[in-house]
């Protein structure tokens, strides 16, 4: 029943070019290596999503049992490991794209210090890569009553799959359960998002699942405070191809002329050539 959802929910393809923020290192990284870092989705950011779905799965869970449910057992139980799950179980790999390649508030992240550019990736190209390494792109969701409706259907699943086992049980016989639906839960949690965030008009770009990060490729790199999980996402389909891009935003800058001209001689000497060009955001530099 939730992988109904999530399947729905994930097979919308992208139509609109598909920015990726990033810092100039970033850039360097990205064409030089064809590949984006698709991190751990607990050390993104903006990982407070996942306790968001945490809370949409609490208050779904109060509003049954107020309304005198006849298993408050089972649905406890099911709280209680979501809370824990969902930041320490099976692993799940993203990275971010904002259908909007121009916002201040993602250039104040990237370019605080003048360094940064968005990056408008294919969205065909981008689609097809990911299904060649059986990733999945998805539209994240903001509105609120479209997310309880959502964690509504997770519930209901979560009655369905344990019906016939007497409520009162101990929580272990539960969890067992609930472990056969971890996978389509990690992956809803990843496009749930704060209605806060709506501006960034995000797709996430999300991995298989993996149980067991010691047997995959993960590596890890250098975060704000701590180590981070990633694993590579390939931008091509063939070696022999460039990155293919639509169209790149050159962040804030106190040297427009300069910096757009050294991005274009970078871009062209691995073969990039966006097909709508190189553009200045147009937002002025000011230096903290």
């Amino acid at each position: 029943m939730i992988s109904t959802i999530t399947e729905t929910l994930f097979s919308e393809p992208p139509q609109e070019t598909l920015y990726h923020y990033t810092s100039l290192s970033g850039v360097l990284g990205i064409i030089g290596s064809q590949s984006l870092w698709a991190s751990d989705i607990r050390y993104m950011n903006d990982s407070a999503e996942l306790r968001h779905t945490a809370d949409l799965v609490a208050n779904e869970v109060a509003s049954r049992i107020d309304a005198s449910h006849r298993r408050p057992h089972l649905l406890t139980s099911f709280l209680d490991w979501v809370k824990h799950r969902i930041t320490n179980g099976h692993i799940l790999f993203g990275a971010s794209f904002r259908a909007n390649g121009n916002l201040l508030s993602q250039w104040r992240g990237y370019s605080a210090v003048g360094k940064g550019a968005s990056l408008g990736f294919n969205p065909a190209t981008v689609a097809s890569c990911a299904a060649k390494q059986h990733f999945r792109m998805g539209r994240c969701i903001y509105d609120r009553l479209e997310q309880q409706v959502l964690i509504a259907q997770v519930v209901d699943a979560v009655e369905v799959l344990a019906d016939g086992i007497e409520d009162g049980v101990e929580r272990e016989v539960y969890h067992q359960l609930f472990e056969h639906l971890e996978s389509d839960l990690l992956r809803l949690a990843a496009i749930l998002k704060h209605p806060s965030f709506e501006e960034e008009q995000e797709w996430r770009l999300v991995s298989p699942v993996v149980s067991d990060y010691r047997q995959a490729a993960v590596n890890f790199r250098e975060g704000r405070s701590m180590l981070v999980p990633y694993i590579s996402f390939s931008l091509v389909a063939d070696d022999t191809d460039a990155v293919d891009l639509d169209h790149v935003y050159l962040g804030p800058t106190p040297n427009i002329s300069l910096s757009m001209n050294s991005m274009k001689m970078c871009l062209a000497k691995h073969g990039i050539r966006p097909a709508n060009g190189i553009e200045y955001c147009q937002i002025p530099y000011r230096q903290n």
